[in-house]
């Protein structure tokens, strides 16, 4: 989804002096492409789980085969156990990750794959606002223009609902995927913090371990235990995701995040495709619209002004 586990790359700045400084950007920029769309053919699967079992009993079993994986990965890179402030910042992250993953499925399974991804292109836009409010850091002018942009964004798809007379479950859906942005966002501001404290393994691992304790006390009572045939599909969505977060490490390991960032909007392109392939989703003009809106919100949002230059500090 656009709540992409893959952004636990942002705890690599502090690991990129021993990397190779050779690898083409152009290269880094594919590979990064990759992970992203293996990562959409991962929502895919979860989007059928979720329809089929329920979003809970999705993202519990998928989080404990993920527990498997990436503490596999852990421990074959000698990792150890963290610090008491280190695990009281991962319970924080995976808490809020874990609600707003479980929210965005949920809402997924009842709302087209092309319109869930536009609407949560709002979480970068929203890190900004609560890295101020939780970080003290200064909001640009121009983060409030993209966010004016984006929001106009948003509006278009929920009128684009209003004239397709859209079902109670595909609204409920909508906000459902709304309030999973804010929070995701909130566990991006988190991630912030995660950088200076572990490295990606580890917080890939205890995001997924954090997230199937939190949920497993209520299991009995309203997950079951998946259907034999289900097993192959939670495998294989874990192992995606895993996979996913690994090729946008080694992408934002070697090139710099601004050219890379682009490449989080081609998810939209693939959700497009594949709901339409898999599940029949037809994309609305107006959702396409309105990701285009929210898209240039973002990229208006993010761009750092242009340092003077000579000429200009000359006053010429």
């Amino acid at each position: 989804m656009g709540f992409n586990p893959s952004h636990d790359i942002g705890t690599l700045p502090r690991y990129r002096r021993g990397m190779s400084a050779r690898t083409s950007p152009v290269i880094a920029f594919g590979a990064a492409a990759l992970g992203i769309a293996i990562y959409s053919v991962m929502d895919t699967l979860m989007k059928r789980l979720s329809i089929d079992s329920g979003a809970y009993s999705a993202v519990l079993w998928r989080s404990w085969v993920g527990v498997a994986i990436t503490g596999t990965l852990f421990l074959a890179r000698g990792g150890r156990w963290p610090g008491r402030d280190v695990l009281i910042l991962h319970i924080a992250r995976g808490a809020t990750g874990g609600a707003s993953v479980l929210l965005f499925f949920w809402g997924l399974a009842r709302v087209p794959m092309a319109q869930s991804i536009a609407l949560t292109f709002l979480s970068p836009l929203m890190a900004l606002f609560l890295a101020a409010f939780m970080l003290g850091e200064t909001v640009r002018r121009a983060a409030i223009l993209g966010s004016l942009i984006a929001g106009i964004g948003v509006l278009v798809i929920a009128g684009g609902e209003v004239q397709a007379q859209a079902s109670t479950d595909v609204v409920l859906g909508s906000i459902a995927i709304l309030i999973a942005s804010v929070l995701y966002a909130v566990s991006l501001v988190l991630l912030r913090r995660q950088a200076q404290a572990a490295g990606p393994a580890e917080v890939a691992l205890f995001t997924m371990l954090v997230i199937a304790v939190l949920m497993t006390p209520a299991a009995p009572f309203v997950s079951g235990w998946p259907a034999t045939y289900q097993w192959p599909a939670i495998v294989i969505a874990a192992a995606l995701g895993s996979l996913s977060a690994l090729l946008l490490a080694w992408a934002y390991a070697r090139a710099e995040a601004q050219m890379l960032a682009p490449v989080e909007y081609t998810a939209f392109v693939w959700a497009a495709c594949l709901g339409y392939a898999v599940f029949g989703e037809h994309v609305s003009l107006f959702t396409l619209a309105g990701a285009a809106l929210i898209i240039a919100g973002c990229v208006v949002a993010v761009r750092r002004p242009v340092a003077p230059g000579p000429q200009s500090e000359a006053g010429l």
